[in-house]
C-alpha cells in the first residue's frame, strides 16, 4: 500500500521534474539542445577566484564542461588542467561565449565594465551572480549598490542577463565542504526569471547546498551580501524563518 509520505514524496518529484522542463524549455535553442541531448550544460566561469574556482571545480565533478578565465590565463589553464577534459580555460569573453550558463564572480567594481565587455555574450542567459558591493574595496559605487540593493545594481550593471543572485554570503572554503553533507545546509538564491531561478537551483544542488528562493533582486534579494540576516551557514528551514522577520 502506497503510504500518505510516499505520495507527497511522489508529488515533489513530479513538481520539480516539471519545473526542471519548463526551465529547459525557456533556454535558448543551443541550449536545449545541449541539455535534451546530455543532461548537461556548458558553463563559463568569469573570475576563476577562491570562489569561481571551487564552483566551476564542482559543476566540473557533476559532468558539466567549464570555461574558466580571469586576469591570469595561465593560472586559470594550470586549474583547468589538473580538473580533466571536461574543464578549459579562457579570455572573459571567450568563457561568456562558451557558457550557456555564466557565473561571475569578480571584485563588484568590475561589474560595470564587464557588463558593457561582455553584453553580446551574456544576452539572454542565466547569469549567477556572486558578487559582493563591499565598501573598504569599492569604494562609492559599492555603498550606492548597497542603498540600492546589490540584486538590482547588478541587473542594471548586466542588462538583459537573466541574473539569478548566490553563494554571496557563506565563505568560499565551506563551498568546497558542502557536497559531503548534501542539503543539510541552505543556500539563500534570488531572481525575477523563474527558469533561470530552476536551472541555477540544480546547480546549487550540485555543489551540495538546497537553494532557498527568498525573493526577487529588488526585493529580499538585497539581504544577499555579507552582513546581514541572511548572511552565513543555516539550514533551509532557519533561512525560511528568518526570510519572515525581513522587509522587502
Amino acid at each position: 500500500m502506497t503510504s500518505v509520505f510516499d505520495m507527497k514524496l511522489k508529488r515533489r518529484e513530479l513538481l520539480q521534474a516539471a519545473g526542471a522542463m519548463l526551465a529547459v524549455g525557456s533556454l535558448p535553442f543551443s541550449a536545449r539542445a545541449q541539455t535534451a541531448a546530455t543532461g548537461r550544460l556548458k558553463i563559463g566561469v568569469v573570475g576563476s577566484g577562491r570562489v569561481g574556482s571551487v564552483l566551476g571545480g564542482a559543476w566540473v565533478k557533476a559532468g558539466h564542461e567549464v570555461m574558466f578565465s580571469s586576469l591570469d590565463l595561465e593560472h586559470d589553464k594550470k586549474l583547468a588542467a589538473s580538473l580533466g577534459p571536461k574543464a578549459s580555460a579562457g579570455t572573459s569573453s571567450e568563457a561568456a561565449a562558451f557558457g550557456t550558463v555564466v557565473l561571475i564572480s569578480v571584485p563588484y567594481q568590475a561589474l560595470p565594465g564587464l557588463g558593457k565587455a561582455l553584453a553580446a555574450h551574456i544576452k539572454g542567459k542565466v547569469v549567477i551572480d556572486t558578487s559582493n558591493p563591499i565598501v573598504a574595496r569599492d569604494g562609492d559605487m559599492a555603498v550606492a549598490a548597497r542603498e540600492k540593493g546589490a540584486g538590482l545594481a547588478s541587473s542594471e550593471f548586466l542588462p538583459g542577463a537573466r541574473i539569478v543572485r548566490g553563494f554571496n554570503a557563506i565563505g568560499f572554503a565551506r563551498m568546497a565542504e558542502a557536497a559531503a553533507k548534501p542539503g543539510l545546509v541552505g543556500m539563500p538564491i534570488a531572481g525575477d526569471d523563474q527558469a533561470a531561478i530552476a536551472v541555477a537551483s540544480g546547480l546549487v544542488r550540485e555543489v551540495g547546498y538546497e537553494p532557498v528562493l527568498v525573493g526577487t533582486l529588488a526585493g529580499l534579494g538585497k539581504y544577499l551580501i555579507p552582513g546581514t540576516p541572511l548572511a552565513g551557514e543555516r539550514s533551509p528551514d532557519e533561512i525560511r524563518k528568518i526570510m519572515a522577520t525581513l522587509k522587502p
